[in-house]
């Protein structure tokens, strides 16, 4: 193999070691992401729970239809 041959294999490598770090480090902040709408959302819920055990109501929030129905 030739060395011009060897030196471009071993850039296309080094790019793509690269793309994979930059990859990672998306997909490691998407997940801190996820994980903290995940909390909100399980906080959202409980609140509107409470809430509508408050108001009394038979029918649960996500029972209920739109009011364009």
């Amino acid at each position: 193999m030739s060395e011009d041959r060897l030196r471009a294999i071993e850039e296309t490598v080094t790019h793509h070691a690269a793309a994979i770090d930059d990859l990672s480090d998306i997909v490691r902040a998407q997940a801190q992401i996820i994980e903290r709408l995940e909390r909100r959302v399980a906080l959202l819920t409980e609140r509107a729970a409470a809430a509508e055990a408050e108001a009394g109501g038979t029918v649960t929030i996500a029972d209920q239809r739109p009011p364009h129905y």
